[in-house]
């Protein structure tokens, strides 16, 4: 009889226990990690970029076809018309842009966001030395690219003002040009003044970009990979796509990105051309001579520096060294530098 009854409670408690189960809802399985963030970059970074741009486009584009003062006038007013800073600062948000359009680099960094733990130390190594992004898997080819399409503007450019500086020897032919510049010093302040005024860049190109920066609209630009090191200019540039690949490239964090991009040596560059420039529109009196200042000061030297910038090899320019024609007429022979003689050595006594 005890056994029945204790069979019996058995029974009871496993259908009991069966019941409750059965009543009790199923615990829920944990949740899914967030999403990584997009891809972001802050419109006032693309608009640095769309501003460096559309300088390096329109000035690029001046001909040394001259046919008066006044076309020259305007040339130098084109190309006087950026601040060094912004400019660099531009060269560097246009690099990142080119960098977010290798798919490679951005899936590299994208392997970082979706850890949010794992998403804040890369973000917190990249701001603390910008060169850690070239560990990211990726980063070759898209320094291929930036490389690429900054040496090529830079190139584009300097070649543009090669071909307007020696116009200022070859239009000299022309009365005109051997003619006063009017308001000489009108024209040398208001130089001046356009160098301490931000560029703006073309709407239509700031709206391309940005949908490149968001990898809607491709740029189309291709390159080889490139191989370290890198100029700081470069890894700057990657340094800010990889933040904004890791959702940090928003407007909340505009100043934190302006400082990554700050790269003093380029900006350095860039403000020599400028004071070269001020030097030679000082000194310049006819008209031949502010095609100079405008072909070697605004264009040629700007080039260089963006060239520099790129990391790729600036271009070479040969030293002159005047040849003098013998008495007797014959070939002309180039004069050697005297070397400094040496000391004679003292006897010791």
């Amino acid at each position: 009889m005890t056994s029945a009854i204790r069979v019996t409670g058995t029974l009871a408690a496993i259908a009991f226990a069966a019941l409750l189960s059965a009543c009790t809802p199923p615990v829920p399985p944990p949740a899914p990690p967030p999403p990584p963030p997009a891809v972001s970059l802050s419109p006032k970074l693309i608009e640095q970029a769309a501003a460096y741009h559309y300088y390096m486009a329109h000035v690029s584009a001046i001909t040394p076809d001259f046919a008066d003062g006044d076309q020259i006038a305007k040339a130098v007013t084109v190309g006087a018309s950026y601040e060094p800073k912004q400019l660099q600062r531009g060269a560097t948000a246009y690099a990142a842009i080119v960098a977010l359009q290798d798919p490679a680099f951005v899936a590299g960094v994208r392997t970082y966001a979706v850890n949010v733990d794992q998403r804040r130390e890369v973000v917190a190594a990249i701001l603390k030395d910008p060169a850690y992004v070239v560990g990211i898997a990726g980063s070759a080819s898209a320094a291929g690219l930036v490389k690429n399409a900054l040496g090529a503007e830079g190139q584009q450019l300097y070649d543009a003002g090669k071909a307007v500086k020696q116009s200022a020897y070859d239009i000299q032919k022309q009365k005109w040009s051997k003619s006063d510049v009017v308001n000489r010093d009108l024209r040398l302040s208001q130089a001046k003044n356009l160098s301490a005024t931000p560029v703006v860049g073309d709407l239509a190109e700031t709206a391309r970009l940005q949908q490149a920066a968001l990898g809607a609209a491709p740029l189309g630009v291709t390159a080889e990979p490139a191989a370290p090191p890198y100029s700081p200019i470069v890894i700057r540039g990657m340094a800010v796509a990889a933040l904004a690949a890791l959702g940090e490239g928003g407007d909340a964090n505009v100043d934190t990105l302006m400082a990554v991009m700050a790269e003093p040596n380029v900006a350095f560059c860039m403000n020599m051309a400028k004071l070269n420039l001020y030097q030679c529109l000082a000194v310049s009196k006819p008209h031949y001579e502010d095609v100079f200042c405008l072909g070697q000061h605004i264009m040629m030297d700007t080039g260089r520096c963006v060239i520099k910038a790129s990391g790729n090899t600036e271009p070479y320019e040969a030293k002159f060294i005047p040849k003098i024609k013998v008495a007797d007429g014959s070939a002309p022979y180039q004069v050697t530098p005297a070397k400094t003689p040496a000391k004679a050595a003292t006897k010791k006594r």
